[in-house]
């Protein structure tokens, strides 16, 4: 053994008790020093002894409790209590803090000089709680995943030469003195790039007056993953104005922009950024624009078969009008990409008049709307019907204008597709008409109307079953005839896969509703909203809350999630 390594306290006791011969004992701390590990991270890699059986030996050699931490979320874990470095090279982990004891996790209790400098540095008091040494390395993973500011100063070394601006025209922030720090631009990029792998659809960074915090929202739900220093504030907004080519020096009023990073040859995502002005500083929200998502096929989005064999007959036809409804983030611009990907053949002069153009699709003349260029919906689909379109689509009908202009559209051969902000697919055709457009034109254009909702998908790795009282299922909508306990409700856990929140995803719930005869007749005799959805649900159209149900009876999502997301 060599005269510098010293065999630590746990090796010493684990001699003593004969679970360890000296020469195993001095080979294992041989080997944790040249590797850079500790002794219990060495030990187990030696597989001489496992996790489990160290931890029970610390536990009952020390007169230490004994915690697993495997059902510990990495969110709950204290941040910025101990050193960053601390954790990592002595592998000790706040677990709680109650009042002025601070409880740490580790699976070698003999660290009592590490433990001391926790003492001295926070003026708690330290309760040691023994943990297996892989959960434990896991756990601190986890946490320093969730937190990207703990990693900050770290980040000078990482490799992200693979990151780059797509935009040439834009300048080089490196060069600019006011955020030429590089932590600050590597910190970001780490937030862009863990982002874009989380899957997150939005990226807020909220100035406040005692702290900063980053969340990004994912599956619809946001949570927050960072709070770097509330000094480095004015460095992070500065950095992203100036990659997305906004005015670094006008702090006072709202900007708008947009990025391009390139991940690598293949695959370039884009960023819509806002700032806005704030009591405490600029807030800013990245809107990911990643064009994968408009490359999901129908079977991806979760129709049921009869909808989706009803949705294929309105786009197949060869004019008309689909309305797609629903609140923001709701999931209709994948829909009306999911279907333009459909029709989108060499035969076809597509058009699309967009605020702003979300996702870039080629083979498709994608126009931003500008308002105060004077380019409005209206005024870019007058256009549209200059250039000979086939299908054309619009980004939302606002106003009488563009809701008349599309509806001739419709009735004159072409394939028109836009979206309304309603809550169901009955109150659309009575918005229309509070525009101002005729029953007559209405009844005679509008195929179909389609609205949804998104709904987070039950992680399939950890879900189990939940036991729901009969009487609450029935309240919920469920009839007596499906309760026939063939299926089980099931309900979120939360594990590694889906970082403990117990959800990996979203399934989309429809409502579609085919303008059919009877209904064509209601309209024209001015049926109102509620005669609408009774003929609609006479006629067999599944609403939402309904749809949502299906999926709760397939697995695919937890009653409680319905319940919250078809509340109305």
């Amino acid at each position: 053994m060599d005269q510098n390594t010293a065999l630590s306290g746990m090796g010493r006791a684990l001699v003593q008790h004969g679970r360890l011969s000296q020469g195993e004992a001095d080979e294992i701390a041989h080997k944790a020093q040249a590797d850079g590990r500790s002794f219990v991270e060495a030990l187990v890699a030696s597989k001489r002894l496992s996790a489990a059986e160290v931890a029970v030996f610390a536990s009952q050699s020390f007169g230490l409790p004994l915690f697993d931490v495997s059902a510990l979320s990495a969110s709950s874990v204290p941040r910025g209590v101990v050193d960053d470095a601390l954790i990592v090279e002595r592998r000790l982990l706040p677990l709680f803090k109650r009042g002025s004891r601070l409880f740490v996790g580790c699976s070698d209790p003999t660290l009592s000089q590490a433990l001391h400098a926790i003492t001295f540095k926070t003026g708690l008091t330290v309760d040691v709680v023994v943990v297996e040494d892989d959960k434990l390395g896991a756990l601190i993973a986890r946490s320093r995943e969730a937190d990207p500011g703990a990693a900050l100063n770290a980040m000078i070394d990482d490799d992200l030469g693979s990151l780059e601006l797509v935009d040439p025209d834009a300048p080089s922030a490196d060069k600019l003195p006011d955020v030429e720090d590089a932590p600050v631009v590597k910190f970001i990029h780490k937030v862009l790039v863990d982002a874009i792998a989380l899957g997150a659809s939005d990226i807020h960074f909220e100035p406040y007056e005692k702290y900063y915090r980053i969340r990004y929202r994912v599956d619809g739900a946001l949570r927050e993953v960072a709070r770097p220093p509330l000094a480095i504030r004015d460095k992070i907004a500065s950095r992203i104005k100036v990659i997305s080519r906004l005015d670094i020096s006008e702090k006072r009023v709202p900007q708008d922009g947009r990025l391009k990073i390139r991940l690598d040859k293949h695959r370039a995502v884009d960023f819509r950024v806002s700032t806005l002005p704030t009591l405490y500083g600029e807030k800013i929200v990245m809107r990911i624009l990643d064009a994968s998502a408009a490359s999901l096929n129908i079977e991806q989005l979760g129709f049921e078969p009869e909808q989706k064999a009803m949705l294929m007959d309105a786009i197949g036809r060869p004019y008309g009008m689909v309305l797609v409804t629903g609140p923001t983030g709701s999931g209709k611009t994948v829909s009306l990409y999911s279907c333009l990907n459909i029709l989108n053949k060499p035969d076809s002069n597509i058009s699309t008049a967009e605020d702003p153009v979300e996702i870039n699709l080629p083979g498709i003349n994608q126009v931003n709307v500008n308002e105060k260029a004077g380019l409005t919906f209206a005024s870019a689909l007058r256009a549209f019907l200059r250039q000979d379109p086939d299908i054309v689509m619009i980004g939302e009908i606002r106003d009488f204008e563009t809701a008349d202009i599309a509806i001739k559209a419709a009735q004159t051969g072409h394939m028109v597709f836009s979206t309304l902000h309603t809550n169901n697919a009955p109150a659309t055709l009575t918005r229309l008409l509070n525009m101002g457009v005729a029953p007559f034109n209405v009844a005679s254009s509008v195929l179909l109307i389609m609205a949804q909702r998104l709904a987070r998908r039950l992680c399939p790795q950890c879900k189990a079953p939940v036991d729901i009282p009969r009487e609450a299922l029935l309240r919920s909508g469920f009839s007596e005839a499906e309760l026939d306990g063939s299926w089980q409700p099931m309900g979120p856990v939360g594990c590694e896969h889906c970082r403990d929140t117990g959800y990996k995803g979203r399934v989309g719930l429809y409502e579609l509703m085919p303008m059919t005869d009877a209904m064509v007749r209601l309209i024209l005799k001015g049926g109102n909203a509620a005669e609408i959805a009774d003929l609609a649900r006479a006629e067999g159209m599944v609403d939402l809350r309904h749809a949502g149900l299906k999926k709760v009876r397939q697995g695919l999502t937890s009653l409680t999630e319905i319940e919250a997301v078809t509340n109305e």
